[in-house]
């Protein structure tokens, strides 16, 4: 279960952004790079810390572990795109058991404000990414988008087979991240179009594995426009 988190709230919320922390990670490190999202009006940004002590650093945080899956790290080092396809995909188990207590926790937030799932972008940064992505994908109810910074579609094989949504995503990348390789925004968003996802892209120049001001800019961008799209779509019916 999630137990902690850092919220901030504007006027009355008429939506809910919930940013998903890295591995070996935390909910304030997240917090001091959201920038321009703090600033949107009656939005409600919750930053949850994932209840899993890191394996390799017990004052940081993980959402599931990556050595049970990768015990050498070797999708940091190989040299071959097969295998760091492979790597990520054996990660089914570790994505399916965090996306439990996610979608419960988002659940209960959504109840907390009275939105629907439609109200609800939710952001991830690495493996954070990986877990939006996942849980965008798999979650029974449509969300307003999925931002992902630095992420890869993981248990791709698993996700075809039974996601239950197809929600918009912006996927974002540094073309300098040296860990979670480039290649991977090209290979995510081209099998998420295959899926029949809407997919934005945005390339982060000269940047590393890192969440950097541009890329919260490209954010907050995304969530305005769907927020105007909604509304545009309301107005119409009346």
């Amino acid at each position: 279960m999630i137990g902690e988190e850092i919220a901030h709230v504007t006027g009355n919320p008429k939506r809910l952004i919930v940013f998903l922390h890295g591995y070996q990670d935390t909910a304030e490190h997240i917090e001091r790079k959201t920038g321009a999202l703090l600033s949107l009006e009656n939005t409600a940004l919750h930053i949850p810390q994932a209840p899993c002590l890191n394996e390799v650093d017990k004052t940081k945080r993980q959402w599931y572990s990556m050595h049970q899956f990768d015990p050498d790290d070797k999708r940091r080092i190989t040299t071959s795109w097969e295998e760091f396809i492979e790597l990520y995909n054996r990660m089914t188990v570790g994505l399916e058991e965090a996306n439990h207590y996610i979608l419960q926790y988002v659940d209960n937030l959504l109840s907390e404000y009275a939105l629907g799932y439609e109200d609800l972008f939710l952001c991830g940064f690495s493996q954070g990414a990986m877990c939006a992505i996942y849980s965008g994908l798999m979650c029974p109810h449509k969300l307003g988008g999925v931002v992902s910074f630095s992420g890869i579609l993981a248990a791709r094989g698993y996700v075809e087979k039974h996601k239950h949504s197809r929600p918009d995503f912006l996927l974002m990348h540094g073309d300098a991240d040296n860990m979670v390789r480039f290649e991977a925004l090209d290979f995510t968003a081209r099998n998420l179009r295959d899926m029949g996802c809407q997919v934005d892209t945005a390339v982060i120049k000269e940047a590393g594995h890192k969440i950097t001001e541009a890329a919260v800019l490209e954010a907050r961008c995304f969530i305005e426009q769907h927020i105007k799209e909604k509304v545009g779509k309301i107005n119409s019916r009346r």
